[in-house]
Order: C-alpha cells, then sequence, then structure tokens
C-alpha cells in the first residue's frame, strides 16, 4: 500500500512541476491516456502537445541506483544492497511514440520521448541519452525550439485526444489486452510481425526452442516456449 502512494505522489508531483513550468498555453497536458495500437491498447503516463512536437514522458517513481543502457531488455535498480529488474524504459516508451505518431497521423520524428525518473534519492550511474533523466524536465523540452505544427494542427491533435479520452476503454480492458497480446504465439507484441519458432545455437540456453520476431534484428523480441 505505501509503495503505492509513493507511486501516485510521484505522479502528482510530475504533473505539479508540468504545470508550474510549462506554459499551458503553449503546452497541452494529457495524463494516462490509453492509445489504440495495431494488437490492441498502450496507456501512456504523460502527453504534452505543443508547436515543437508531441512529447510522451515516461514516468518512473523509484530511488537507488539505476544501471541500463539504451540496447538491454532490461535495466537494474540497486538498493539497500540489493538490485532488481525493471523493463527498459525506452523500450517501453517507443511503443507508446509509435502509437501517439500512428494515432495523430503525424511523422514520429515529432514525438519525443523522454524518461523522467522521479524518486528522490535517485541516480543514473550508466552514461544515457538526453532524454532520460532526473531533473531538467521542463528544460529539456523547452530546448525544441523548431516550430513543427501549426496552432491549427496542435488544436485539431488536442481535439482527438480528448474525443480518445472520452470514450477511453477502462484499464480492466486495457489489462485484457496485455494479456492478449503477450499471450499472442503469432504476432510479435512489439512491432506486429509474425513471430516464429526457433532454436538457441548458443549460450546458457543453447538447444531450447523459443518465438523470436521474424522481423529480426530490426526487432529482437523473444519468448521462450
Amino acid at each position: 500500500m505505501f509503495n503505492l502512494f509513493k507511486g501516485w505522489l510521484g505522479e502528482i508531483e510530475t504533473q505539479f512541476g508540468m504545470w508550474a513550468k510549462l506554459d499551458a498555453n503553449d503546452y497541452r497536458r494529457f495524463h494516462n491516456v490509453i492509445f489504440p495500437t495495431f494488437n490492441g491498447t498502450t496507456q501512456v503516463d504523460h502527453v504534452l502537445i505543443s508547436r515543437y512536437g508531441v512529447f510522451v514522458i515516461e514516468t518512473k517513481n523509484i530511488n537507488g541506483w539505476i544501471f541500463g543502457n539504451e540496447r538491454a531488455k532490461q535495466w537494474t535498480q540497486s538498493l539497500y544492497a540489493k538490485k532488481y529488474k525493471f523493463q527498459n524504459p525506452m523500450h517501453q516508451n517507443y511503443r507508446h511514440t509509435k502509437a501517439i505518431a500512428q494515432f495523430l497521423n503525424i511523422d514520429h520524428d515529432n514525438v519525443q520521448s523522454v524518461i523522467f525518473f522521479t524518486g528522490d534519492s535517485v541516480s543514473l550511474k550508466t552514461e544515457l541519452p538526453r532524454n532520460v533523466m532526473t531533473s531538467g524536465l521542463s528544460r529539456y523540452i523547452k530546448s525544441f525550439e523548431r516550430r513543427v505544427f501549426s496552432e491549427d494542427e496542435v488544436t485539431a491533435f488536442v481535439g482527438k485526444v480528448e474525443r480518445l479520452k472520452e470514450g477511453n476503454i477502462s484499464g480492466r480492458e486495457h489489462v485484457a489486452n496485455l494479456k492478449s497480446r503477450f499471450s499472442n504465439n503469432t504476432a510479435c507484441p512489439k512491432c506486429g510481425k509474425s513471430l516464429v519458432q526457433r532454436t538457441a545455437r548458443k549460450g546458457p540456453h543453447v538447444g531450447n526452442q523459443f518465438l523470436g520476431c521474424s522481423g529480426f534484428p530490426d526487432c529482437k523480441y523473444t519468448r521462450g516456449l
């Protein structure tokens, strides 16, 4: 229960920081939106829509030392001499940005992924891209100064997301979609291409069969059988 409260508090602090430091007239904000995808739905923490692009913010309210890199499937949290694995948030948010680009019918290059760690004692211990941060969220967003959308386009995007939120599916339906997506043995949950059965040729699992994306090496999704 305490961890749930901390997570909720981190979300509130993040939203307050956005409202306090980013002009609401320039950056229209949406929180906890469930977007449709090619094979279900995906829930996005925060979306900012502006003339300077669409910013998709994945928040992580965790503490400790964080180790990871852009390509790793999982990152590591080191806290009180214990280590915990969690999904690479850059991969997680990439799916979000693709879904939003498709939903708004815009170039994916104009959708910016941001990973923001909100823990009160969190430290990034490996070199990571500048869009992964523990502070300076508004400063990073404001660094995008080139206008890529007109006012009319921003208004249209905002209206489309507002209509989506009004008719958003329930959290229960979203969870059901997730279960269906990750139990599907024919379609890759990351990119939608077909899954094929393969056999590990090296490493600790040599000889074991697994499902791999047919889009490899562009998509490296795998799942054990």
